[in-house]
């Protein structure tokens, strides 16, 4: 069994990325232990880039916010499931800042072998989520991790919409898949 963290970026309380996540912890939990983390119950601010963490007892960033506790929660995780509504071709500013502040010494503690990337975008381009698949390969390959699968869901934009879409089986469908 393996420890999942599920890194949800909306701030919007059961909205559609939260119900793609929850379909993927749902299939997941069948094998796994899993734990979702929302951004929206976590303050955390943006990195600044100072490096003190490099430098400080523990590696611990010098401002004072949420990121400890999930720090905490990575620490135990064997996979991190990246789950975002997509804002102008990127994921989620406070899911970034999450991503962000895992530029630190610290990370070289985590046991995460395996990543998967869980995006929702109201467009139907068929670029629209290009960038973000260059950002997580070039994370794979920093890091050396197992891709084990995307879900990329085009077209939902409102509250709800994903209700219905296929997507919501493929996201159980791929958390199952984890052993």
């Amino acid at each position: 069994m393996s420890n999942i963290v599920i890194l949800v970026g909306s701030m919007r309380k059961n909205g559609n990325t939260d119900l793609l996540a929850q379909a993927f912890a749902e299939g997941a939990r069948e094998n796994n232990f899993v734990e979702i983390v929302s951004v929206a119950d976590y303050k955390v601010n943006p990195c600044i880039g100072c490096n003190s963490c490099f430098t400080r007892e523990g590696n611990k960033c010098f401002q004072n916010d949420d990121m400890d506790g999930i720090y905490e929660k990575l620490k135990v995780a064997d996979m991190v499931v990246v789950a975002s509504p997509v804002y102008f071709y990127g994921i989620s500013a406070e899911l970034k800042a999450v991503i962000d502040r895992l530029h630190t010494p610290m990370r070289n503690e985590f046991s995460i072998k395996k990543l998967a990337l869980l995006l929702v975008g109201a467009a139907e381009l068929p670029e629209l989520f290009d960038a973000i698949k260059l950002q997580y390969q070039l994370v794979l390959n920093f890091f050396h991790l197992e891709d084990t699968g995307m879900v990329l869901v085009r077209g939902v934009k409102d509250k709800g919409d994903i209700k219905g879409n296929a997507a919501l089986k493929e996201a159980y469908d791929l958390g199952l898949s984890i052993k």
